[in-house]
This record gives C-alpha cells, structure tokens and sequence, in this order.
C-alpha cells in the first residue's frame, strides 16, 4: 500500500503544498523563502527517510512566522494522510542525538491523541534570530503544530547545547529519527498496534 499524500494550503498569509512519500529514501526539494528553514526541513526528509516536496510563498515581509506554521500545518496534515489506519507500523519511536556539544531526545507516539511536550532549551533560545529571518521561538511552535495536525504525541528534550543553530538542528534530527522508528512497517505488528484496534 501506497504511504503517500499531497496536501495544501492557501490564506492571505500563505500559500503551501506538500507532497509527502512516508517510504522514501530522504529525498528533499524545500522552498520555503526560509533559508534556515529548508535547511532543516531537509533535514528531517533526509534523517526520517521520508520523501519531501514543499512549496511555500508567504509573508516574509511581516515575519518568517506564518510562513513556519503553515508549513508545519500541511506537513502535518500530509503525513497523517499518508500513514492512513497505521495497520502494521511499529508505532513508538525514541531518539538520542548529538550535535557537537548539542544534545537532543525525541520520542514519538503515532497515536491519533495530539500532544507536544518541548523541554530544555536555553532561556535566550526563543530570541535569537538564525539566518535572518528564524526565531527561536519558532522550534517549539514547528513541533506543537506538526504534533497535533499529525494527531501524534511529540517530546521533545533539550538535554546540552549552546550554539542556537546546534539546538535547532539537533531538535529537527532527533524528531526525524524518532518518526522514523514510529512509522517504520514492523512484520511482527498484526494489524493496528493498539489495544483497542484503532489509532
């Protein structure tokens, strides 16, 4: 069966289309008028191995904010479209992940119950500005957004860091890793891994 979907999204704010392939091999094509931005996204297409084609225009003359979020948003739908009833994937995922002196726990429930739990960053993170136009803040809103369009419990921890890009970039690859495990078919999971036979 086919795990993958396209999904879009059009606002005053925003125009986005993502097309997502859950059994890709890393492949990326971002363009999200972000720089940082694709940069992570890249990142975690390549670290999940996952497919991703994202297009995104926004209004990057106001801020890089809503532009994040919707692409968060149809990313989130997408990926949900594309893992369907989940009949047969391991379920849970759990990554470590180091950046240099970055250090970054994810752990996923492709459950169907949204929830975001973001811990550990350094108080300054959310204000620093990366590549121009990437708020720290962002992180944490990128992670609740996908969490619950995904409709999956996402926590996220910050265990060591200091450079704000090493804090971003540890974040989205332990996340990819973490959703890597979580979607990943398991050939000893019969039908939905759930006790009660629906996620």
């Amino acid at each position: 069966m086919s795990r993958q979907a396209t999904a879009r999204r059009s606002t005053s704010e925003s125009t986005v289309r993502v097309v997502v392939d859950l059994d890709g091999s890393g492949a990326a094509r971002i363009a999200t008028g972000i720089g940082f931005y694709d940069h992570m996204l890249t990142s975690l297409a390549k670290h999940a191995l996952i497919d991703l084609d994202i297009e995104a225009s926004g209004d990057l003359h106001v801020d890089a904010h809503h532009t994040v979020e919707d692409v968060a948003i149809v990313l989130g739908e997408a990926i949900g479209t594309a893992l369907g009833d989940k009949r047969g994937i391991a379920r849970f995922g759990d990554a470590t992940v180091p950046l240099d002196e970055a250090l970054v726990q994810a752990v996923v429930d492709v459950a169907g119950r949204p929830y975001c739990v973001h811990t550990g960053e350094p108080d300054g993170q959310i204000y620093v500005v990366i590549g121009q136009q990437y708020l720290g803040s962002l992180t944490r809103h990128f992670f609740e957004t996908i969490a619950f369009r995904a409709q999956m419990a996402v926590h996220v921890r910050v265990l060591a860091g200091r450079d704000p890009h090493h804090l971003v970039e540890a974040q989205f690859k332990a996340f990819a890793r973490a959703l890597r495990a979580a979607i990943a078919p398991d050939a000893r999971v019969d039908g939905i891994p759930s006790t009660k036979g629906a996620l």
